[in-house]
């Protein structure tokens, strides 16, 4: 089914030690599309450094990262744990140089503080900044909290739809530049439980996949992917067969990283519209 949507880009900011936090955040954007897309015309793309960036010299990595993913965003999650996060050049930290950023230019901006046990080994000194930082930032609007994963899918759902309420987005109307096959190649990461050590410790192991939407009018037939680059450290598991992907669907690659290998992670697309051969590179490292 093909329809025209308002496409919303949800940056998601936060300090190093947030990652089940920023996975949850994900995880409430996938699911309010699962539920609204087709109802609203409205689609959320969830926006992580760690997931979304193109690597790139020629600048401060927070100055990549503001100009790639928070400057374009359209609405910013902010998540806090015990750390404030690293100091850079302009500001105490790169996820408070976002926030402030985000709020220069008007983008609603929604900050919430974990309430979850601190970590034995928590850095006092990071904890006092983070003290200090919600004491400040709590003179300038209204503070969320998040006490485990479930909770704060919840709190992201609530403000989702505040959001979209305030923005009046309007009826989106299908344009002529998305007419035909319009691929896109979004990268992803889980981290979940291996196994336990002796000592009943989690061990973790990271789960990659790249998402390959059909936003255009038409369906991309006879697809097939290959990775680019003799020496790509990336392994493409489940996509040995042409395949169709519909107008308006997304199809789900496996990825598997080995060790070495040099080569940027790019991923090519082959396909058929309307009976022309049809090539394209993606990005997806």
């Amino acid at each position: 089914m093909t329809f025209p949507a308002s496409v919303l880009r949800v940056a998601i900011a936060s300090p190093s030690d947030t990652t089940d936090a920023r996975d949850a955040v994900e995880k409430a954007l996938h699911n309010w599309n699962d539920a609204n897309t087709v109802s609203k015309q409205v689609v959320l793309l969830p926006w992580r450094w760690e997931t979304s960036s193109v690597p790139l010299l020629g600048g401060h990595p927070q100055a990549q990262i503001n100009e790639q993913g928070v400057d374009g965003a359209d609405i910013v999650i902010a998540l806090f744990g015990s750390r404030l996060g690293s100091p850079i050049p302009d500001a105490v930290s790169g996820t408070v140089e976002e926030i402030e950023r985000s709020l220069a230019t008007g983008k609603p901006v929604h900050l919430y503080f974990s309430t979850a046990p601190l970590p034995h080994d928590v850095d006092t000194s990071q904890l006092e900044g983070l003290r200090q930082f919600r004491e400040q930032i709590s003179q300038r609007g209204l503070l969320g909290e998040f006490a485990n994963s479930g909770q704060l899918e919840h709190e992201v759902w609530r403000a989702i739809e505040f959001d979209i309420d305030k923005l009046n987005l309007g009826v989106p109307v299908l344009s002529s530049s998305s007419r035909g096959v319009k691929l896109a190649a979004q990268p992803h990461q889980e981290r979940e439980i291996k196994d336990y050590d002796k000592k009943g410790k989690p061990r973790y192991t990271t789960r990659h996949w790249i998402e390959i939407t059909n936003s255009g009018t038409e369906d991309a037939t006879d697809v097939e992917f290959e990775v680019v680059g003799e020496h790509s450290s990336m392994m493409l598991t489940n996509a040995e067969e042409p395949t169709t992907i519909h107008a308006g669907q997304t199809r789900r690659l496996n990825v598997f990283h080995h060790m070495g290998g040099g080569d940027p992670d790019i991923i090519r697309i082959h396909w058929k519209e309307s009976g022309e051969e049809k090539t394209k590179e993606f990005h997806v490292g």
